[in-house]
């Protein structure tokens, strides 16, 4: 971690939060209302926000490992003045980058980690450049809307929880509103999704020849075996919305040896927090049940803290939909878009708790449908790059009119001090006073 914070917060004006409360408004011109105004501020960054989002795409990391693409986000944001904070929350690849010093603070979460052998099949490098590209054009015209505009680098969504953790340091607690847009093949502006937990199984057995001593061992690989046939069984009388999914992680060495250990890893999904505890017990009995059956002893592991279905706010994502139709999309209708998943997202537990809009952005990708191949290659392509440009105007607009509507700001505000009041303003008090670091 470099020391040279003075030279973060000074090389292009950024400025921190202060207890005088809101910059006067430089004027009405400082405040473009419109969604095509914000598209036009977005616009004349083009070309550094394509070019950021396609060597994110070219240069995939996963949760936790993402060192590289946290660092050219936050880098971009301290080049036009943001003042930046890495590592947070003892996450190695979790940034804050805060620029304004209105009262009202916008929070745009910044996604970034890749998926395992796919790379970028589910778009996290679009999500990255329309938050740059949002919070520059927000940047832009702080003063007179009254805000902060502070970006939340957020890693590890595919798993391990990022914002998550985040969430539990503080680094939310002074956000009015916390906005992202995430692309696929539809255009939903509140879309539902699921809670989810997920969890490592491991059974120990013991090893011995396959042919000259197998009645000396105890096959863990059989263990696993027997927990999937229990799992596929217990599937016939899951709740509505409960799924299960996974993949068997390790199952032995080679064919000649009885494995002694071996292990697989589950998505558990459900509609809420309750069904996913319901679901998570009978799990847990399948995988007992293995290690019954074969005498191996068996260790579950939970590895991600338990994401929660998004719960959007209304006005938000109305108000998002409003900006997006303006630019020329067709989102779905309310009925429609609530009729399926788009799967889970640490971002539910940030609904829970901010107000937030988590609205999805529609790439021309052939059919194909997040997490294949086909739609990593879809992430650079035109669309891609209109996505982008499309989605940090949107947000940009969104986070605008909250700010100018008094009525909502006055809502926004007031349930930050409703969070937690002291909390608040000491972690206001805390990241006014200190330095940003790149």
């Amino acid at each position: 971690m470099s020391t040279d914070s003075s030279r973060s917060r000074e090389s292009g004006g950024g400025h921190r939060r202060s207890a005088a409360g809101p910059a006067e408004p430089a004027g009405p011109d400082s405040r473009p209302v419109r969604a095509e105004d914000w598209r036009a501020a977005v616009e004349h960054r083009r070309e550094e926000l394509i070019e950021l989002s396609h060597d994110l795409h070219a240069n995939p990391e996963t949760s936790l490992g993402e060192h590289r693409s946290a660092a050219r986000v936050a880098e971009r944001l301290a080049e036009h003045g943001f003042a930046v904070d890495r590592p947070v929350a003892g996450l190695e690849t979790a940034f804050t980058a805060e620029y304004g010093s209105g009262e009202f603070v916008v929070g745009l979460c910044a996604e970034y980690d890749a998926l395992p052998e796919v790379g970028h099949a589910c778009g996290h490098n679009i999500i990255a450049a329309a938050a740059v590209g949002a919070a520059l054009a927000l940047a832009e015209h702080a003063a007179g809307l009254g805000i902060t505009v502070r970006v939340l680098g957020t890693p590890a969504e595919e798993t391990g929880g990022g914002k998550i953790t985040m969430l539990d340091a503080g680094l939310f607690d002074p956000v009015a509103v916390a906005l992202m847009v995430h692309p696929g093949p539809t255009e939903a502006c509140a879309p539902r999704s699921l809670a989810i937990t997920d969890l490592r199984v491991c059974y120990t057995g013991r090893a011995a020849h396959a042919a000259a001593a197998p009645e000396l061992g105890v096959n863990a690989a059989d263990a696993v075996t027997v927990a999937q046939v229990a799992v596929g069984l217990r599937r016939q009388h899951l709740e509505p919305e409960q799924m299960v999914h996974g993949i068997v992680t390790s199952g032995g060495a080679a064919p000649n040896i009885v494995p002694e250990r071996a292990s697989a890893e589950y998505n558990l999904r459900a509609a809420d927090p309750a069904s996913l505890e319901r679901l998570e017990q009978r799990i847990r009995a399948c995988f007992e049940a293995g290690a019954t059956a074969t005498g191996c002893s068996v260790e579950v592991v939970r590895l991600s803290p338990v994401y929660t279905e998004l719960d959007p706010d209304e006005w938000l994502a109305e108000t998002y939909r409003s900006a997006i139709t303006e630019l020329g999309r067709a989102p779905l209708a309310r009925s429609e878009e609530r009729r399926d998943v788009i799967g889970s997202t640490d971002m539910g537990n940030v609904s829970r708790r901010i107000p937030s809009a988590h609205p999805m952005i529609a790439l021309e990708c052939g059919g194909a449908v997040n997490h294949q191949a086909e739609f990593a290659a879809a992430c650079v392509t035109d669309s891609a790059d209109r996505a982008v440009l499309d989605g940090a105007a949107a947000l940009a607009c969104t986070a605008a009119t909250a700010a100018l509507t008094p009525e909502q700001r006055e809502r926004l505000l007031t349930a930050v001090e409703e969070r937690n009041p002291s909390e608040v303003r000491q972690a206001s008090n805390r990241l006014s006073d200190s330095g940003g670091v790149v």
